[in-house]
């Protein structure tokens, strides 16, 4: 019998480079395989073409807007997910009123500042908000994660942006979630915070709640040690 296939979804503007240190620890364990969704707009549509190129059976770890990704494909075909783990991320719709006024207004500043100045310059200002202070000034890998983010285009960005602005409310998929479940989110990620973490993880039955030390939102890269072995031990977690 082969290897099992984890799927890793990528979040915003994020790539396989996202996983580089996860796919190095977990080889030996699972087949990784990194989605790409293309020019898509819309989170369901990413959700059927990864299901599309996915086998029969999987192990699905995702990040940020990838794990919204995660969860509508739990919604169309969960009993072919063996076991689910959730990164830094959220499931609920973009909130009404001015609050999701204020999130559109921010998002498309950027997309904006995409098309005038670049995905470098755009990566820059949104990263402000993404990192662990101390990793801020860490220019090297701050440096690693644009390159990322500069392989893709102002339309590909702003085609992401639709998607999670139009992103589906998934709270009536959470109390149906019954593989092995890892919810995790870095300690001082600002963007999807622990609170909504605790929350997530009460949602889903049995599921197990892991908080990275000195971390911001973009776990994988920040503290790549400690997810890849929260991630192991998901893995091999008896089911």
């Amino acid at each position: 019998m082969g290897k099992p296939t984890l799927l890793l979804l990528p979040g915003l503007m994020c790539d396989r480079a996202l996983w580089e240190a996860q796919i190095d620890a977990l080889s030996a364990n699972a087949e990784c395989v990194v989605p790409d969704y293309g020019a898509l707009d819309s989170l369901g549509d990413m959700a059927q073409a990864v299901l599309h190129g996915a086998p029969t059976r999987f192990a699905l770890a995702a990040h940020s807007m990838g794990g919204r990704v995660a969860l509508e494909m739990m919604r169309i075909a969960g009993p072919r997910v063996a076991r689910l783990a959730l990164l830094d991320t959220g499931w609920r719709a973009r909130s009404p009123g001015e609050v999701g006024v204020a999130e559109e207004r921010q998002r498309r500043r950027l997309v904006d500042l995409a098309y005038s100045s670049g995905m470098h310059t755009m990566g820059r200002e949104w990263l402000r908000g993404m990192l662990h202070p101390e990793h801020l000034r860490d220019e090297g890998r701050v440096q690693a994660i644009l390159t990322m983010i500069e392989r893709m285009t102002p339309e590909t960005h702003e085609a992401q942006i639709r998607a999670l602005l139009n992103r589906p409310e998934a709270g009536d998929v959470l109390p149906t979630i019954e593989c092995p479940t890892l919810v995790l989110c870095g300690r001082q990620d600002n963007w999807s915070p622990v609170a909504r973490h605790e929350e997530l993880a009460r949602l889903i039955s049995g599921s197990n709640l892991e908080i990275i030390e000195d971390s911001g939102h973009m776990t994988p890269m920040e503290q790549p040690a400690r997810v890849s072995a929260a991630l192991l031990d998901w893995l091999q977690r008896t089911v």
